[in-house]
């Protein structure tokens, strides 16, 4: 049997062997548990395979391990930042070939991207729910279940991971999908430098700088970013600044610490509001009145530190210790004026503290003289939000309307294993206990406003279980079933019926998934395919209503399935092209008919607002020369309906990018020239929608033709 070595960096190196059977080549130790919390860092060095296909992730094992070979529909996008032909500013840019994720960008940051994972998420009005996020192991997704991924550090990312599926309900609440976003360690053999800056359409502005430096021992990195737009539309302008730094020390070869800190302010993000369809058809770049009246936007700013401590105890056990901590002060300026009584303000004043812990304990053994892998870990998480709301007046703060202390905190108990029970096949599986609790102080209370303080409880077992077969060294199949939950956040049960009052008795939603799945992978090319069924119970759903809030309720039957397929591969001669295509087929929809806030009756079949039935992300790159590289794009997505009644709907679209990349030397200095036009066609549509939005303005249109010019420097 091959043995396991321990490399300096705290990651296994696997040795192999052949195998008699079918040939492929065995990794003793290929697989590793799925841990829901701490993910190491990515290795440096690559397999001869791994160089042309570059797919290590850690997302569906604790441990590092090739895509291909991982018991789960994973994806592993290796992001370069220096030779990207985009600016990285939104995760849009990065997601074009992946299946089974949508990422929609808004035009507007004061809302966010929207993120939905085989449907889970599409139904957010803000920020990201339904979706876990992390940024080098640290959660970027709150106790309650909602997140934001304005603060990635895409500018200084290694790799980008979308994991899909049963397995992902063991990173615990609302974890219909993780997305990861890891940056790269310091290097251990001296200094390196990159400025980069950058502008296009709209008034868009980018600059930044990155160093780095180290030792064997100890070394560090630190970047600093800026983007600033004027923005497609009317009234949505932004400006975001960003700084980042990272220090890892190894005092011996079994401690790795790795320390972070980031820090992220946005001064300015203008919110244009959403248009009606014929507004959005007559003047696609306007705002509505209400959003200059109110000047609605939002100014935020947040900073985190963590540390990650991976120890490796002895040959077989090794432990991996997680501490975050941060804050987040908001000011959001509503579209409407919250002076009736009954109102919480049109202005959201919010301070907000955060963090957690968590330690996970792995052990490496065999059973029957087979690799057999187990690990057990606990977690804890909590935020306090000090909420207040004031009534908007034409922009101004007015009057106290809102006053109130809102918690959450979510515990976790896990323990998972991966047993190779033949040669050929392994068999993976855990379980994680979760406890999520909301908690809602009411400090305003008057006759027209009564108490709303109140606490809710959800409990919830997730048991994931699957088998991988590596029928060959080029082909592996899997099959996984898992049940998972989602919890309301704080914002969903903050308005009760009539849009007064709390509703915390709003249930979590419980999902079963399953999946079966096949990844091929040979001469340059790489084939992914994923047949995916879920069912959701207590599924919370937003309803508008006439006080201009929106309350949410639970139905049944939410069905989720469908189909992802994935190519990646490079041919031609010298391989000078490559490709990439990425579909999803997705029918999700009511399964129940049920009585929405207006007496309405949505039937039974209605599509799930917010979902394209069909997405397709294709690339094509061709270099003539070495330093020369032109591509190609195209991105389409189905009719998505706005709403439960299925009665407003964005259209279907299909649209174009060209893009374009030079590398040159300056002496010793690296310069990168990049360009690239999106929507090359000028196509008016629509880029995403406002799901259920209380006064028809459901559509936010995506930007025309416009273009983008960026030059990087390196040494």
């Amino acid at each position: 049997m091959p043995r396991a070595t321990f490399r300096a960096r705290g990651v296994y190196s696997l040795e192999r062997a052949p195998m008699h059977a079918t040939g492929r080549t065995l990794s003793r130790f290929s697989i590793f548990p799925l841990a829901s919390l701490l993910a190491m860092p990515a290795a440096t060095a690559q397999t001869a395979d791994e160089k042309t296909l570059p797919d290590v992730v850690v997302s569906a094992s604790r441990s590092e391990q090739r895509q291909f070979d991982a018991p789960a529909a994973v994806s592993s996008i290796a992001v370069d930042p220096f030779t990207a032909a985009s600016p990285l500013v939104n995760l849009s840019e990065l997601t074009l070939t992946v299946p089974g994720i949508a990422v929609r960008d808004r035009q507007n940051y004061a809302q966010d991207l929207q993120i939905a994972v085989r449907g889970f998420g599409s139904r957010s009005t803000f920020g990201v729910r339904g979706v876990r996020l992390f940024v080098d192991g640290i959660p970027a997704t709150m106790p309650d279940g909602q997140g934001q991924a304005s603060t990635f550090d895409l500018a200084n990312a290694s790799r980008v991971e979308v994991l899909r599926g049963p397995f992902a309900q063991m990173y615990g609440n609302a974890s219909g999908g993780v997305v990861q976003v890891f940056t790269p360690d310091p290097p251990r053999d001296g200094f390196t430098g990159r400025a980069a800056t950058g502008f296009g359409s709209d008034g868009q502005w980018q600059a930044g700088v990155a160093l780095a430096g180290g030792n064997d021992r100890l070394g560090g990195s630190l970047d600093a970013w800026t983007y600033q737009t004027d923005g497609y539309r009317d009234h949505s302008a932004a400006r975001r600044y960003q700084l980042n730094a990272k220090i890892v020390a190894q005092p011996t070869t079994a401690t790795k610490i790795t320390g972070q800190f980031n820090y992220f302010t946005q001064p300015l993000a203008e919110d244009p509001l959403g248009l009606t369809r014929a507004q959005a058809d007559a003047n696609p770049r306007q705002a509505v009145p209400a959003a200059t009246q109110f000047n609605t936007g939002k100014d935020v700013e947040q900073t985190q530190a963590g540390v990650v401590v991976e120890h490796q105890l002895n040959e077989r056990d090794s432990l991996n210790f997680r501490l975050y901590g941060g804050g987040r002060q908001l000011t959001q300026r509503l579209g409407f004026s919250g002076a009736a009584p009954s109102s919480a303000g049109g202005i959201v004043d919010l301070d907000r503290t955060y963090g957690g812990t968590a330690l996970a304990w792995t052990r490496k053994t065999t059973a029957n003289g087979l690799p057999l892998q187990w690990t057990a870990g606990i977690e804890a998480n909590a935020m306090r939000d000090a909420r207040h709301g004031y009534v908007n007046d034409n922009g101004q703060q007015g009057a106290l309307r809102r006053d109130e202390t809102d918690e959450a905190a979510d515990y976790g108990a896990f323990a998972q294993f991966n047993w190779t029970v033949h040669p050929a096949w392994e068999l993976v599986g855990g379980l994680r206990a979760s406890m999520v609790r909301l908690r809602i102080d009411d400090h305003y209370v008057t006759a027209a406003s009564p108490d709303d303080s109140g606490t809710s409880t959800y409990h919830n077992v997730s048991p994931v279980a699957g088998v991988v077969w590596h029928a060959h060294d080029t082909l592996n199949v899997y099959a996984n079933l898992g049940r998972g939950f989602e919890t309301p956040t704080l914002t969903e049960v903050a308005y009760g019926p009539g849009g007064v009052g709390a509703n915390l008795g709003l249930q979590a939603s419980t999902s079963r998934q399953g999946e079966i799945g096949v990844k091929w992978q040979a001469a340059g090319q790489k084939v992914e395919a994923a047949l995916f069924d879920a069912d959701s119970h207590d599924e919370v759903v937003p309803v508008s209503n006439n006080a201009g809030r929106t309350v949410y309720q639970n139905v049944n039957g939410v069905r989720r399935r469908g189909l992802e397929l994935g190519w990646r591969g490079t041919f031609g001669q010298a391989q000078q092209w490559g490709a990439g295509l990425g579909y999803t087929y997705l029918s999700a929809y009511f399964g129940e008919a049920y009585l929405n806030a207006q007496g309405l009756q949505v039937a039974a079949g209605n599509r799930l607002p917010g979902t394209a039935r069909h997405s397709l992300g294709a690339e094509l790159t061709y270099r003539p020369l070495a330093p020369l590289m032109l591509g190609v794009e195209a991105r389409a997505d189905s009719q998505v309906y706005a709403d439960d009644l299925n009665t407003q709907a964005a259209p279907g679209y299909m649209v174009f990018n060209l893009k374009a990349g030079y590398e040159f030397r300056l002496g010793r200095t690296r310069l990168y020239l990049f360009g690239r036009i999106d929507n090359l066609a000028d196509r008016h549509y629509i880029g995403s929608v406002i799901v259920n939005e209380a006064n028809g303005r459901y559509f936010e249109p995506a930007a025309g033709r416009r273009f983008f010019l960026g030059l990087r420097a390196s040494m």
